[in-house]
């Protein structure tokens, strides 16, 4: 034996091991695969000897020649014999191999159960990591369940390093064998306050894992991740915690305002030294203005502050979150900021990102939030004293949009663009495309549309003539041109009732003089406008000398105001028959002809085009001479401004005298809404007086709301012309046999739950419509029945029906109104009344249809219901001004504004054109769950035709059954029996007979019915829970015996029981 082992050391002497491996193909490039291959032979005659030390050295020979890509699953059985070696070096080989190598396929992965299981037992820890490693790689659903157990075991074991490496196999388990995850979830929350921090980063990664793919199961530990999140100071456990709470907060509406504070705190915090966790809280801090908008915005200071970090994606996401924090008190003082911020900015992308943010942020929703116009005037003006800007285009949209869409701010808009004009010159140092020369475009197009509001417009017109303008882009020396015209128009008319007829001759002249500058222009749109233009003024000044008047005329080619177009108006035009729009109008050109061959200029020599230069590299000095010539030029350049203390901006329009700066116009606007408070104060004082009846007094109207602050002016939006949406149904709405009813309303009540994933008992039932070969209904039948003409029999058959209906309509928690304008001659059933030119209203239940709306209840409020109401319009009239209100009773009320009396409705917000359907939801306050309730409620509305708009109501019912407050909750074996032993619970019964289906589906018919889930079942004998939204137990023992199902049931509230036994006793005696 002895020298056995010694023959076997002096034979691995000789052995290649990893180095020479590596050494020899680098040494054998030109035949490398025909060098592996001999070493592969090698290998393969290693693994036949007995030595282990030998394997292993061939096992890690062969990891790096997979590594290289060649294939070595043939040796799969040679790996797991060195992974069972008793040595821990081998045994560290050989997990490496099987990490790489081994996958769900590999034949013999089966053979490692025992092996990693005894590994995992090991008292070594080094041994138990190794395997807990290389489990992690190559975990198989197999191993997964069968190892799943010992993993959790090491869960708890004494050294941190195993429960560190235990917990976060458990993620990989978790995929592999989804059924592990509900034994080990309890001791996997434990971990989240372990001693050791390594342990509880990790059981923070797992979960917030775990969390990405199903949040609902994880909101119970809320708690424990906020406790987490205020004490630790693990910055990588910070942003995992932070993550976590983005995809809890919209699950939980409360916890959104609970993150406020922890959040700003993280963001001040001074020993943060990465900038992730401050990236990560404004993110958190956007999804919580989704459902907390008010809490988020009391800390916009703290948000504007963000936008000095040196990080920035930080002030990018800052931005992100002003955009969603505006409201009509703060809009003012947030853009006030946020141009303090521009004029420090450094970097023109920066600069330009708060430019356009600041231009989405007061445009947002049709200027929803601007109150005042003239402050957005002079912001956008005060935008055009940056320099280098490439977002001219967006500032120049603006302003066309605001002079256009606000009248009564045209007065105001033409004065600033007036003096945009006469200091032009500022703007047209940076020529380059998109650049802030494009405002001038749009200060051209208002003086020119909107002129007769112009205090001087020869002086506007005299400064669109300038020779300066000819250094302009080529389209907005052609707005020039055009608008030059529309201006001298407004000029005669205004000349010539005056006795002096030399001005108007001078104005003439004085076009002629300057337009053959534009007319030798090399951008023929602007040589053709300005020959028409010459032209017409040198016919109009022959005629001024015959003392002909032509001013009239003269306007006349340029009367009638733009109105706005929806951007998609033209797609909506019909192509008339016979035109084809991918027709050549003229012949395609010859395939012969040079495609590089560029047009010559016909009039004048060409101007070079405003192209960006190729960008070279330049030494120092070269640089250093550029700047210092670029300097002796400004020096001698009358026309520059010097410097300012911010190399950012230069003197513009923006610091002209007859251009106010915006900050005027936020304290006009303060004194504004002050007035206003005050003339309200006193009409509601006046008010109070009047209708004070003597004892109680009213409270004060309290802060003044987003509704209160009125706009000074109006914007014109046009809603009804061409609308965007709606314009097609669906399929499944058009295939509806229901184009005969306008209107539909649907209301359900649905609640939102935590569910664990189902068993084949807890499926859910597809609804469908009953075939044409299903039995008839008993309504039919007595239809069948009572087909004699005998009098009594009919109206029992009647009332059999009506009866039948309102069951059904109990059973479903659903109602469809239907508002009803019937066409001339339609016939009208026993149920509705008719008169010629009255409106029918009409009141049906039909089954639920195949696709149902997904709703979300506050379940964490048990006073409180959630109702989805889906109104849509099947009329060709436009619906408008519509108020859903509901009667209250002593029981449920709807929740309405405060400040708002008993009997008010809620607005709906939204209008509906023609085919066009859309969702709202009120919520309504219950105080007691044990009784079904009926609410009746009404809908106001008003139809407008082309010629005629009428007030119409629909009246309809909500009903709120037992069954409806229920969650469907998971509960286990163990917890249910305690539920029952403990004496609490009241008990009753009920038998259904003639129940004839399998006990699969009655189960999941009681489970999607009544919101029940399955604990245990045995045969033909089942156990059932669900708790109501105020926290009340509800627990079925339900057994089968042919077609006779009981029901025993236990609830701490015995009215709730009996109703909810009723009702699913309603449900199976209508199968």
């Amino acid at each position: 034996m002895a020298l056995k082992i010694v023959k076997g050391s002096i034979d691995r002497m000789f052995d290649k091991n990893l180095q020479d491996l590596v050494r020899g193909i680098r040494n054998h490039k030109e035949d490398e695969a025909k060098y592996i291959s001999t070493c592969i032979d090698e290998i393969k005659q290693e693994l036949k000897q007995d030595n282990i030390a030998v394997k292993a050295n061939a096992v890690c020979k062969l990891t790096y020649l997979q590594m290289l890509g060649y294939d070595v699953s043939w040796a799969a059985f040679n790996i797991v014999e060195v992974m069972s070696s008793s040595k821990f070096t081998y045994k560290r080989i050989g997990y490496l191999a099987a990490s790489q190598c081994f996958h769900e396929n590999t034949d013999v992965i089966m053979l490692t159960t025992n092996q990693i299981r005894k590994d995992l037992s090991s008292p070594n820890q080094y041994d138990t990591g190794v395997a807990l490693t290389g489990l992690s790689c190559f975990v198989t659903p197999d191993l997964a369940r069968d190892l799943a157990n010992d993993i959790m075991t090491l869960m708890s074991h004494t050294k941190p390093y195993i429960r560190k490496k235990a917990v976060l196999i458990m993620y990989k388990v978790f995929l592999k064998y989804p059924e592990s995850l509900r034994p080990a979830f309890p001791r996997l929350k434990e971990k989240l306050e372990d001693p050791d921090p390594g342990v509880q980063s990790a059981a923070v990664n797992v979960i917030c894992e775990l969390a990405r793919r199903n949040p609902k199961n994880y909101l119970s530990l809320a708690p424990l991740f906020f406790k987490l999140m205020t004490s630790s100071t693990n910055n990588w456990v910070l942003i995992k915690i932070i993550k976590l709470f983005g995809a809890l907060t919209p699950l939980e509406p409360r916890l959104g305002k609970k993150l406020i504070e922890p959040l700003t705190n993280l963001i001040h915090s001074v020993f943060l030294r990465i900038s992730v966790v401050k990236y990560l809280g404004l993110l958190a801090m956007s999804k919580i203005l989704k459902t907390h908008p008010k809490s988020v915005q009391s800390h916009k200071d703290l948000i504007l502050q963000c936008l000095d970090d040196k990080d920035e994606s930080i002030r990018l996401r800052a931005l992100d979150l002003l955009y969603g924090m505006v409201s009509k008190k703060n809009l003012m003082e947030i853009v006030k900021k946020l141009m303090i911020h521009v004029d420090k900015a450094e970097g023109t992308t920066y600069r330009d990102e708060l430019l356009t943010k600041i231009i989405d942020i007061c445009s947002q929703s049709n200027y929803q939030y601007i109150t005042n116009f003239e402050w957005y005037i002079s912001i956008l003006v005060e935008l055009t004293r940056l320099e280098g800007t490439r977002h001219g285009h967006l500032i120049a949209s603006q302003m066309l949009d605001v002079a256009i869409r606000v009248k009564a701010i045209r007065v105001f808009a033409v004065a600033q663009m007036a003096t945009l004009l006469d200091n032009a010159h500022l703007l047209t140092g940076n020529m380059q495309r998109n650049g802030i020369c494009e405002v001038l475009y749009a200060a051209a197009w208002i003086c020119g549309e909107f002129s007769e509001h112009l205090e001087n417009p020869v002086q506007t017109l005299e400064a669109m003539l300038r020779p300066k303008v000819a250094t302009l882009p080529g389209h907005i020396q052609a707005v020039y041109v055009q608008n030059a015209a529309k201006l001298f128009a407004t000029i005669l008319k205004n000349q010539e009732g005056n006795t002096d007829s030399t001005a108007a001759q001078e104005t003439s002249q004085m076009m002629i003089d300057r337009l053959p500058l534009f007319v030798q222009s090399a951008n023929l749109e602007v040589q053709e406008r300005a020959s028409c233009i010459l032209q017409l003024v040198k016919y109009i000044q022959k005629l001024q000398q015959k003392d002909v008047e032509v001013a009239e005329e003269v306007s006349a080619l340029f009367a009638g105001e733009l109105n706005p177009v929806a951007p998609k108006a033209q797609k909506k035009v019909p192509v008339p028959e016979g035109l084809d729009l991918d027709a050549w109008i003229n012949e395609p050109p010859s395939e012969s002809e040079s495609e590089d061959e560029q047009p010559k200029a016909i009039f004048t020599k060409e101007e070079p085009k405003h192209s960006r230069p190729r960008h070279t590299e330049v030494d120092e000095k070269e640089l250093a001479r550029r700047r210092e010539a670029r300097k002796q030029e400004q020096a001698n350049n009358p026309f520059y401004i010097k410097a300012s203390p911010s190399s950012q901006k230069v003197c513009s329009p923006g610091t002209h005298p007859s251009l106010p700066m915006s900050d005027q116009y936020v304290k006009l606007e303060e004194e504004r809404r002050q007035k206003e408070r005050a003339e309200k104060k006193k009409k509601e004082k006046k008010k109070r007086k009047e209708k004070r009846s003597g004892r109680g007094k009213k409270h004060d109207s309290g802060p003044e709301s987003e509704e209160d602050i009125t706009p000074a002016h109006v914007v014109d939006i046009v809603t009804e012309e061409m609308p965007e949406v709606g314009m097609h149904l669906s399929d499944d709405v058009a295939q509806e046999d229901q184009n005969h009813l306008p209107v539909r309303v649907k209301i359900c009540i649905c609640m939102f739950c935590l569910c664990r994933p189902l068993a084949d008992s807890e499926k859910l039932p597809v609804r469908s419509h009953r075939a044409a070969g299903a039995p008839k209904s008993s309504a039919e039948d007595g239809e069948a029945e009572n087909a004699t003409p005998q009098e009594p029999k009919k109206k029992s058959s009647k009332e059999k029906r009506d009866k039948k209906k309102d069951k059904e309509r109990d059973r479903k928690v659903r109602l469809r109104c239907w508002k009803h304008f019937p066409p001339s001659g339609h016939k009208s059933d026993s149920r509705s009344t008719q008169s010629e030119g009255r409106t029918v209203v009409t009141f049906l239940v039909f089954p639920l249809p195949r696709k149902v709306c997904d709703i979300q209840g506050n379940l964490q409020d048990g006073s409180q219901v959630v109702v989805s109401v889906i109104f849509e319009n099947k009329s060709d009239s436009f619906l408008k001004s519509m108020e859903f209100n509901v009667l209250d009773s002593l029981n449920s009320k709807l929740q309405r504004p405060e400040g708002s009396g008993p009997h008010d409705g809620l607005t709906v917000p939204f209008q509906l054109p023609p085919g066009v359907s859309n969702e709202a939801r009120f919520v309504f306050t219950v105080q007691s769950i044990v009784m079904p309730q009926k609410l009746k409620g009404t809908l106001t509305f008003i139809v407008k035709n082309e010629d005629s708009s009428t007030h119409e109501k629909l009246d309809f019912k909500l009903h709120f059954t037992c069954t409806s407050y229920l969650i469907t909750t998971p509960c286990y074996s163990d917890a249910f029996a305690k539920l029952l032993e403990s004496g609490d619970l009241k008990s009753s019964s009920v038998r259904l007979e003639g129940v004839n289906m399998p006990f699969h589906h009655l189960l999941a018919r009681i489970c999607f019915h009544h919101h029940f889930s399955v604990v245990e079942r045995i045969d033909s004998c089942a156990s059932m829970y669900s708790r109501s939204i105020q926290g009340h137990h509800v627990c079925l023992l339900v057994k089968t015996s042919g077609q006779t199902v009981s029901i025993d049931a236990k609830c701490d509230e015995p009215t709730l029981l009996g109703n909810v036994l009723d009702e699913i006793k309603q449900t199976f005696s209508q199968c």
